[in-house]
């Protein structure tokens, strides 16, 4: 498990590889307040860019786990909070390219802030940019993301077009498809002709995969992906896939012992995926990970209180 503040992983990604995440963002300090967030409801909601977590400290980290050489495929900007929200990204990102440059760096992010030129300039380095866009109407954009009240869809879809305008590197955008609000004609519309005008190179449909921020949320069934999958690929030209949900543990390795650990901690308290990354001092992001496994082997109840979702190990 990772011994770092900012870094989590190596973790195997469904759509990434072997990747190493760094956290530049506090936990859920966000621009958005998504309803199917899978860490739950933004407790921060900003638009205002500044060095919420301390360079210095990411880049000591870094130096320190990259100076083992691990074998990774992506490098990967992401955590529970909006990594563009750190002014000093564009630090982190020199840093790497200067120092390490054999890596790759991916960027997770939900795109709200690429308006600012400048922060567009801060990640042309990056290799892979993956942006969000769950609605092209504001009324959908609103209902599924709940943005920051400066924020507007349409400059959203700007600042992508913009990105695709100026970066080289690979746009892979996703779109969460959430039943009855983004699978309506007229949202799928509107979502084809933003799609049309951003010009990713590949598009991906993804649905819940473990509790969201809401109650309401529930997984889009598989057969609508594919349905959405087959309209959106005769009208568009680039590639659009549905993610596919792990078969395989997503962490690698997940010890026993910190089974145990999880187990033994759930056996006698129910815990938010926040409670137990402080009790068992392991980042948010890991444990979120193990606790969707353990729920899809059937291994944890879930119960929505609230401050959350909350676990509880089953006997």
């Amino acid at each position: 498990m990772s011994k770092y503040r900012h870094l989590f992983g190596p973790v195997n990604s469904r759509r990434l590889g072997l990747s190493l995440g760094v956290d530049l963002a506090p936990f859920k300090y966000c621009s958005l307040n998504c309803v199917y967030c899978e860490v739950q409801r933004t407790t921060d909601l900003l638009v205002e860019r500044a060095e919420y977590i301390e360079i210095d400290g990411v880049l000591a980290e870094l130096d320190k786990a990259l100076a083992q050489k691990p074998h990774l495929d992506y490098i990967t900007f992401s955590g529970a909070g909006e990594p563009t929200l750190n002014s000093g990204i564009g630090r982190v990102i020199q840093h790497i390219k200067t120092h390490y440059p054999e890596y790759k760096l991916a960027l997770l992010t939900n795109g709200t802030l690429l308006y600012d030129k400048q922060l567009r300039d801060e990640v042309i380095p990056c290799d892979l940019i993956l942006p969000s866009l769950d609605a092209a109407s504001q009324a959908s954009f609103e209902k599924i993301n709940r943005p920051h009240p400066q924020l507007k869809v349409e400059t959203l879809i700007q600042s992508l077009t913009d990105l695709r305008r100026e970066y080289q590197g690979q746009i892979w955008l996703e779109v969460f498809i959430i039943q009855g609000i983004s699978d309506v004609p007229e949202e799928l519309e509107a979502l084809i002709a933003a799609i049309e005008q951003i010009k990713p190179d590949l598009v991906q449909l993804n649905a819940l995969d473990r509790p969201g921020a809401e109650e309401w949320v529930q997984a889009a069934p598989p057969e609508l992906l594919h349905s959405i999958q087959r309209l959106f690929s005769a009208r568009l030209t680039m590639p659009v896939e549905v993610i596919a949900k792990a078969a395989l543990p997503v962490l690698q390795p997940v010890s026993d012992d910190f089974i145990s650990q999880i187990r033994a901690v759930l056996l006698r308290r129910p815990c938010t995926a926040e409670d137990l990354s402080v009790t068992l001092g392991t980042h948010i992001n890991e444990v979120s990970k193990i606790l969707r496994e353990l729920n899809l082997q059937g291994k944890l109840s879930v119960k929505r209180e609230a401050r959350g979702v909350f676990y509880l190990w089953k006997e």
